[in-house]
């Protein structure tokens, strides 16, 4: 299959898991902006986890896809936000992402993952991040709304998800930095330290309540393959583990988010 047809397919692929209803041709509102920046945060993250699990030969077809997917629609969502930007501020960062974002793009693509890409993959991803993590800020300051707050912390969530899977699976390819640890552990107290804020927001609806009822049902999934350690066949066993819960958790936070982004 070409991959332009791959990828057209792929976005219907996307559109069936909730990731692209309010991904209109434009940014509609605030709302939206923050959604979309904030899944800005977590597709770097997913692109990083991908390239480790191809490398590692770990949920390899689908991580290929996740890859694919999350390209176009970081490229995508980088042009709409960059239409929208409200604020000089605002466009200067996003211009600065859009900068970095090539540099990152082209080293996952066009080549077989590898430890050395690998680990530099891992740093520019973290770079993305912290891009993405500051339109997302400057973007709910703009708004100025309680519920802007909720759809950044939701979206937060996402991120997590990807960034904690990336980095286990970086520790299983031997290519993680000794404080890499310590890292995730840390992030582990930050998903749940969000979680129970979410459950805690006044004027959570019905479906609301439900979908995260189900996110802590997954979280426990997701956190006990985290916490794996096997030999080396259980290890692949776990790593696997690792790619498929955090793609579920994700699906659920993603439409946590944009439960958020309709009440906003």
């Amino acid at each position: 299959m070409k991959r332009r047809n791959f990828l057209a397919g792929g976005l219907l692929l996307v559109s069936h898991l909730g990731w692209l209803p309010t991904a209109q041709a434009q940014v509609s509102n605030s709302a939206d902006a923050i959604n979309k920046s904030g899944r800005q945060r977590m597709l770097s993250q997913r692109l990083a986890k991908s390239y480790l699990q191809i490398g590692l030969d770990i949920d390899t077809e689908h991580s290929k896809k996740n890859l694919d997917l999350s390209l176009a629609l970081f490229d995508r969502q980088l042009v709409e936000l960059r239409a929208f930007a409200p604020t000089p501020n605002i466009k200067s960062a996003l211009d600065e992402m859009e900068k970095a974002w090539l540099s990152y793009k082209d080293l996952l693509v066009g080549k077989t993952p590898n430890k050395i890409d690998g680990k530099t993959v891992i740093t520019l991803s973290e770079d993305i991040l912290r891009m993405a993590e500051r339109v997302t800020s400057q973007l709910e300051k703009y708004a100025g709304s309680s519920n802007g707050q909720l759809v950044n912390l939701s979206g937060r969530q996402r991120m997590l998800s990807q960034r904690m899977a990336k980095y286990y699976q970086a520790a299983q390819w031997n290519i993680a930095s000794s404080d890499d640890s310590g890292k995730l552990d840390t992030m582990r107290k930050e998903f749940v330290a969000g979680l129970a804020a979410l459950n805690n927001a006044p004027g959570n609806t019905t479906k609301i309540k439900e979908e995260l009822a189900m996110a802590q049902q997954q979280w426990l999934f997701f956190d006990a393959a985290l916490k794996q350690t096997e030999d080396a066949k259980g290890r692949r066993v776990a790593a696997t583990n690792v790619a498929t819960t955090s793609e579920r958790l994700l699906e659920i936070m993603d439409k946590v988010t944009g439960l958020y982004q309709q009440i906003s």
